[in-house]
């Protein structure tokens, strides 16, 4: 074992999506987000970010802003078998290789991660003057939170299994050689992985009211990303064996990036209707590696792209935005939307998008009912449907189709303050991936991906 594939150790780029939306975006800023869902057709001040154009028909000139508050917490579960080598039967004639024999019942393992986010601040302002409205945010956009594998991932261990297996086996047949051949059961692995990765984002913009009816809306959004890897690996035979160290891994690996998003928008309000709708572009982000550590007792080239310095492109797809959102009765309003993330031309690691059968699709709807004057209840739905395949999904960034539901409340504290409290949860579908070559280990295997999400927000609105 000379030199063996550590791809599955080092790929550390880990998509820690704790939020709703869509592979690397974060669309539940607001707590209004959270208890109805659908807010692309709002004209309140969390439209700064679903609405912008919709600002321009806020009731009366002035200074607004939105503060919130949210906890996000996450778990991404792998349900791991494979198989594993266990010895050879002597050497192939034809290619003087070793015929090598395997388990016949998979080596079998659950891995649980979990990501938390405890305080997830967004912050957003409008102020109006006449036909003009300037309005902001600042939030996290992307990622928002850490994800620990305190018993690492089975691509480190299947990796590892194999590389060790070949590598005593490769002493053992070396002339003269009396080592003897390595088999699961006779060493011990200890292996944990931490990452954790934001995306602050700033942005700013100017809607216009063109007449009684029709807005718009054009702006930009500054990015910074930034993110840290930490993971390792060590191998030792037990100590009834000996104890020998049989291999060690570490990497502690940040990286940083900015990008640009241009976003325009358009808002029409015809009487009891309003419709919004949003284009943000894509944004071209590149994130580089300031590297603390690389550490790997084995030769491999796969370590190269986490080397210092080294930019690795992670591009936020472009996004499009629908909505409609009617009022039935004074008391009683509805909203429709529509999400499109054009993933498949978002740059990626290794070019991993172009592993996408489509880009992902978003169906959302919400209800809010003004139970008294001062009390709103609301609840709302989304469904999200990615375009996943085998070759997309691996243990370090997997995402899993779901859908979602929301429920809370909106309370008029005055004239002036409205507070919003939301509860959102998310139900995945769990995704199965099977290999005849599980992590380049020549055998057979299979993952069961599986993903829980539970967010609570709290926000305070005030018109000055």
């Amino acid at each position: 074992m000379r030199k063996i594939s550590l791809i599955g150790f080092v790929m550390l780029i880990v998509s820690i999506p704790t939020f709703a939306g869509g592979l690397l975006t974060n669309t539940n800023q607001h707590a209004a987000f959270l208890r109805m869902l659908s807010r692309g057709a709002t004209i309140e001040i969390d439209g700064a970010l679903s609405n912008p154009a919709g600002l321009a028909f806020l009731p009366n000139d002035g200074f607004y802003m939105g503060l919130s508050i949210q906890s996000a917490f996450q778990t991404r579960n792998i349900d791991a078998s494979f198989l594993t080598y266990n010895g050879f039967s002597g050497i192939d004639p034809t290619t003087h290789q070793p015929i090598l024999t395997h388990s016949e019942k998979p080596y079998s393992k659950y891995y649980e991660g979990k990501a938390a986010a405890p305080i997830i601040p967004s912050v957003f302002a409008a102020y109006k003057k006449g036909d003009w409205t300037i309005s902001g945010f600042f939030a996290i956009t992307g990622g928002g939170g850490k994800a620990s594998f305190d018993d690492g991932l089975p691509m480190f261990e299947s990796v590892a299994m194999a590389g060790i297996f070949r590598e005593s086996l490769e002493k053992h047949l070396t002339p003269g050689g009396k080592s003897p051949i390595v088999i699961p059961g006779m060493y011990d692995i200890s292996t944990a992985m931490d990452g954790k990765q934001y995306i602050y984002a700033l942005q700013l913009g100017l809607s216009y009211k063109i007449n009684d009816w029709l807005s718009a809306f054009a702006g930009g959004r500054m990015n910074y990303f930034t993110g840290g890897y930490v993971g390792f690996l060590d191998a030792k035979m037990k100590a009834d064996l000996g104890g020998a160290d049989l291999m060690h891994l570490a990497l502690d690996c940040d990286q940083t990036g900015w990008g640009f998003t241009p976003v325009i928008g358009v808002d029409a309000k015809l009487g009891k209707l309003n419709i919004g709708a949003k284009y943000e572009f894509r944004t071209n982000l590149n994130i580089e590696n300031n590297t603390k550590k690389i550490e790997a007792s084995v030769e491999t080239d796969a370590l190269a792209p986490f080397k210092h310095g080294v930019n690795t492109p992670n591009d936020i797809p472009s996004m499009l935005s629908v909505a409609a959102a009617y009022e039935f009765l004074p008391v009683l309003r509805a909203s429709v939307e529509y999400h499109f993330y054009d993933d498949k031309k978002a740059g990626m690691a290794d070019g991993k998008q172009k592993y996408l059968t489509k880009g992902t699709n978003e169906y959302l709807m919400g209800v809010e009912w003004d139970v008294i004057k001062r009390l709103t209840l609301s609840c709302g739905g989304q469904i999200t449907d990615y375009g996943l395949s085998d070759n997309f999904q691996s243990d370090t960034s997997f995402s899993c189709d779901s859908y979602t539901l929301g429920v809370g409340a909106k309370v008029a504290l005055s004239e002036r303050a409205n507070l919003n409290v939301g509860y959102m949860w998310t139900t995945y579908e769990d995704y199965t991936k099977t290999s005849k070559n599980y992590n380049g280990t020549g055998l057979s295997g299979t993952n069961v991906y599986s993903r829980t999400n539970k967010v609570f927000g709290v926000s305070l609105d005030y018109k000055f």
